[in-house]
Formats: structure tokens, sequence, C-alpha cells
């Protein structure tokens, strides 16, 4: 049997909170085309994300992760090195991690498995739900650099598990503790996207948003449809988790101007709940499987005061899976499957 190994994906972070590493950063996030895709002409896409966005955004986005940063750095990087230190200690084969941005990188994860004699390698990205400025595109990147690196790997992926029975009963698992604390509303806070991807996701074009409830319709265009994913996970998460359907409700952060995406937006949700007297909240952020500066800085810091101003009591954000044992146990499980298959 030919040598295997298991390559862990995430996003990536920032070397530091220096305003120089946050801008060399975000040219390479923003500047991805599955990340800021309009215009559609490179060079004019390229004005906007680099004679507009990033010398407004640097130096406010420097401040936000300076707010979370740890004295041995990301959050996101420290967190994930924790989840694939324990995952290898539960895998015989080589684990690799690597981010689609920034450092470790997925060339250097490329090279030192080319090194070690790997001639299949599973790419496990670290995104439960499908959106092409996440899941896709750091698959992508993967098999580019596999060209030019090792192009006799052979690589197998590891598709969206929203709906893997062990990845929910993890979720339910590592929330338990705060479910259990006396609140009056669940805030399933996703990260949004623009409302043209769903549509541009869609190879039939005739699903999304077009038929009636689509999210819950079945159909097969849901393997590339994100809203329809994170629908999937969270009704089976309250499932699960047997919570009253009164008491919890599905919001999207992280939004940009410019264009419609996907809502209610979580941060129009403090003030509608708070509003309606749900003055106890918790808030849980499934989309993302390690704590950053979206959950940090934006959920646990921003969203707890924009919460407390409209008139909330109490504001809890339940962590991520992080290296939660139960997440483990799912990480290992999926490993295991593939490796140990002839």
């Amino acid at each position: 049997m030919s040598k295997r190994a298991v390559l862990l994906l995430n996003l990536g972070s920032p070397d530091s909170t220096s305003v120089p590493d946050v801008k060399r950063y975000l040219r390479e996030f923003l500047g991805d085309e599955r990340v800021i895709d309009k215009p559609d002409n490179a060079f004019l896409r390229s004005i906007l994300v680099n004679g507009i966005i990033i010398p407004f955004r640097a130096k406010n986005s420097a401040h936000a992760y300076s707010t979370i940063w740890t004295a041995e750095g990301s959050p996101l990087i420290v967190t994930s090195k924790l989840a694939h230190a324990a995952l290898q200690k539960r895998t015989k084969a080589p684990v690799e991690l690597a981010m689609n941005y920034g450092n470790p990188s997925i060339p250097d994860a490329l090279r030192r498995l080319a090194a070690a004699g790997v001639e299949e390698l599973l790419l496990f990205p670290q995104y439960p739900h499908y959106a092409m400025s996440s899941w896709e595109t750091v698959i992508a990147k993967v098999y580019r650099e596999v060209a030019k690196i090792a192009p006799k790997m052979k690589l197998e992926t590891v598709q969206p598990f929203y709906g893997d029975a062990d990845y929910i009963e993890a979720l339910v698992e590592s929330a338990r503790p705060y479910l259990q604390q006396p609140h009056d509303h669940l805030l399933f806070s996703y990260h949004s996207i623009p409302q043209r991807h769903l549509t541009k996701a869609d190879s039939s074009k005739a699903h999304c948003m077009v038929v009636p409830d689509c999210c819950t319709t079945c159909s097969p265009a849901h393997a590339t449809c994100y809203k329809a994913q994170v629908t999937r996970t969270t009704h089976l998460f309250a499932q699960r988790a047997g919570l009253d359907p009164a008491r919890w409700s599905i919001a999207f952060q992280s939004r940009i101007v410019g264009e419609p995406w996907l809502t209610p937006y979580t941060d129009f949700e403090y003030k509608r709940l708070a509003k309606e007297g749900r003055t106890r909240l918790l808030v849980m952020t499934p989309a993302f499987v390690t704590d950053c500066l979206e959950t940090l800085e934006e959920i646990r810091v921003r969203g707890a005061e924009e919460f407390t101003e409209a008139g909330g009591k109490s504001f809890t954000a339940i962590p991520c899976l992080n290296d939660h044992p139960a997440y483990i146990d799912f990480l290992a499980k999926r490993s295991r499957d593939w490796l140990d298959k002839n």
C-alpha cells in the first residue's frame, strides 16, 4: 500500500498584529478571486482590493486582532496546532496542518509530505459547509500547489460534513455545559456570504432562491448551497439537543456593504431579541470549528456590547469546537476510515 497522510486545512491569520503584517495577509485573503469575485476584470478587482478596501481596513483590522491576540500568537493558529497535535497522537499516518492564507503555508506542508514519501493525501478542510470563498478555494489552491510540487501525489477530499452524525454529536457535546445555563434564546450565527453566491453555486439555476423554502426542499443543488447546509446543521443540532423551536434562530454575521448578503443580520438580531424581552442570550457559531477574529472579537466582544446596549442582560458566546475531545474523535474517525481503506 502506498504511503498516506492527512492534511488539515484552515483559513489563516496574519503573522502579527502589526499593520504591515495585516496588510500582507489581507492582500492574500481579499485578493483571492473566490473571496471577492467582483468586478470580473482582474485589474479592476485589484484596484478595489489594494486601492480601496485594504488601505481603509488594515488599521482597524490590526486593532481588532490586537484585542484577541495571545502570548503564543493568533488564537486561530494556536488552537489549530493543538487540534493538529491531538489528531496526530490518534493517527499512525503523518498529519500536517496548513492555512490557505499566511503561515503555516500549503506549499511548505506539501513539500514536507513529498519529502516524507507520501503518495496519497487526504485533504480535510476545517469547514463544515461548502462555500466557494472557503471550502472550494482552499481545495483549488492545494490542487494548484500539488501540480507544481508533487504532481504524482493522489488527492482525496473530505466533503462538507455539515450533516455528519459524529460532527453534530461533537457540536452538541461541546455546547452542552452552556445549554444547561439559564437563557432565553440561542442564536446560531453563521458567517454570511453574498446572496448571489448561492445562485452562482446552483448549477441548475432553478432552485436556490427560486423554489419556495429552497433550503429545506430536497435538491441536488444543496451539495453546493451554503445556506441549505447551515440550515441542515442547525436543525440537526436542535433535534439532537432537544431544543424548543421557539427559543432558537439563525442569523448571519461578517457582511460587507455594497450588495445583499444573507439575512437576518446577527447585529440586527441582537436588537430584535432584546426588544422582545429575550435578555439572556447564548450565541453559537457553527460555521467556524476554531475560534478566530470573527468569533472572539466580532461576537464575544462587540456582540456582547451591542446586545447590552440594546437592553440585553446576559450574553454568552459558546466556544467553537477547537480541540474539544469530541471533535478530535470526529477528526480521527474520518481520517482512519480513509487511511484504513484498501
